[in-house]
C-alpha cells in the first residue's frame, strides 16, 4: 500500500514525524480516513483519536483536545497542543481537567462575548471525549 508523510507538531516541538499507510483525524464534521493521495485540504478538529496505520495494522493511538490538519497527497500534518498516547491517559486526570474546564464554562457570565463562551464549551466537550477515550483505554 501506498504510504505518505504523517508528521504531529505541538507548539513545543515535532512529536511524529514518519511514512505510514493511513491516518484516522478526529474532524468536527466526524472522523476522517487519510490515505495517500489524498484531495488537499485544512480540517479543524475536535477532541478524539488519532489512529495510525502501518503495515496493514493500527500503530499508534493518540488523543489530541483538538487542532488543526493540513492534508496534502503525500503529507498529513497535524497541528494540537498536546497528544498524549491512548495508553498513558488518565482517567483520574482526565476526570480533573473535565471539572476544571466546566468550572471555567459555568463561570462564564452574560458580559462574555460568543466566541469566548464557544471556546468554554469545545474546551469542556475535548475533556468529555479525553474522559471517555481514557475509559476505553
Amino acid at each position: 500500500m501506498a504510504t505518505f508523510l504523517l508528521e504531529l507538531v505541538s507548539p513545543e516541538r515535532l512529536l511524529l514525524s514518519r511514512q505510514v499507510e493511513m491516518v484516522t483525524l478526529p474532524s468536527l464534521e466526524g472522523d476522517m480516513g487519510v490515505l495517500a493521495g489524498h484531495a488537499p485540504m485544512i480540517v479543524a478538529l475536535r477532541g478524539g483519536t488519532v489512529r495510525v496505520q502501518e503495515n496493514g495494522a493500527e500503530t499508534e493511538v493518540l488523543f489530541v483536545p483538538g487542532g488543526f490538519a493540513e492534508v496534502s497527497p503525500d503529507r498529513c500534518t497535524i497541528l494540537a497542543d498536546e497528544a498524549t498516547p491512548l495508553a498513558s491517559l488518565s482517567r483520574g486526570e482526565a476526570e480533573r481537567r473535565l471539572a476544571e474546564a466546566e468550572a471555567a464554562f459555568a463561570s462564564i457570565g452574560a458580559e462574555d462575548t460568543p466566541e469566548r463562551r464557544e471556546a468554554a464549551m469545545n474546551r469542556v466537550l475535548a475533556m468529555r471525549s479525553m474522559r471517555d477515550a481514557a475509559q476505553a483505554a
